[in-house]
């Protein structure tokens, strides 16, 4: 049966010498993985598969099979600020790493879907890019179900294992030290709020390691990522 999604690129892999492997993250059926026909006889063109390209997908959808096929794609919404800023660029591999290793649900989300249509087109048009990489982080673990609540008064530490703050010593090492701590909880309670959290560039680097870190806690195979050194230097 044919069906139209809306759909975001995760990642190709080569199939055959005309075809490939297309992971995405669809807004009728949640991550998904499609054969693509590639090639100069009416073929996909490679250009548009392009990591976190924005597209619409006509797809023939079967229970009895796990892939899919596509029949039909149109881009979506082009980029209009990535294609010549590299910080932009930057920030999109980032995302491509986070959302391919934590995208997996085979099932419709339409909050998850929109949220990542909006963090694509703050990275392709935003102003503050700075934020981005922390906010990215904070918002997905939201409706991935592991986001804390902000610290209690006196609870000055985050545990990374438990995802909970506390007060004293920590007990393990997967614990955030006392300034880390202070600006999450500062970037938690922005976010109830609706303002702007006020880091230095030196937190923000301390803390995207350490939210990096907590997302391999939470995720499985969550792994390492290649992007955030590089973002040190660029960005935060």
């Amino acid at each position: 049966m044919l069906h139209t999604t809306r759909a975001v690129v995760l990642r190709t892999f080569r199939h055959s010498d005309h075809s490939v492997i297309l992971k995405a993250y669809t807004g009728a059926f949640g991550a998904r993985a499609y054969l693509v026909r590639t090639g100069n006889r009416g073929g996909v063109k490679p250009a548009h598969l392009q990591p976190l390209d924005r597209l619409e997908l006509v797809v023939t959808e079967s229970r009895e099979r796990d892939m899919h096929t596509v029949r039909e794609i149109r881009v979506d919404a082009p980029y209009v600020g990535i294609p010549t800023d590299p910080v932009r660029g930057l920030l999109l591999l980032f995302a491509q790493e986070v959302f391919y290793r934590t995208l997996r649900e085979e099932s419709p989300d339409p909050a998850l879907f929109n949220f990542v249509l909006e963090t694509l087109e703050a990275i392709d048009t935003g102003k503050d890019l700075g934020q981005i990489p922390l906010l990215l982080l904070v918002r997905l673990a939201g409706h991935l179900g592991f986001l804390p609540e902000p610290a209690l008064p006196g609870e000055d530490r985050f545990d990374l294992r438990e995802g909970r703050f506390f007060h004293g010593e920590p007990e393990h090492a997967h614990c955030m030290d006392i300034t880390s701590s202070a600006a999450f909880s500062n970037l938690l309670n922005a976010e109830r709020t609706g303002t702007q959290a006020s880091l230095s560039s030196e937190v923000r680097k301390r803390l995207l390691d350490e939210l990096i870190t907590y997302y391999r806690l939470h995720v499985e195979g969550f792994g390492q990522l290649r992007s955030p050194g590089v973002l040190h230097a660029m960005l935060l």
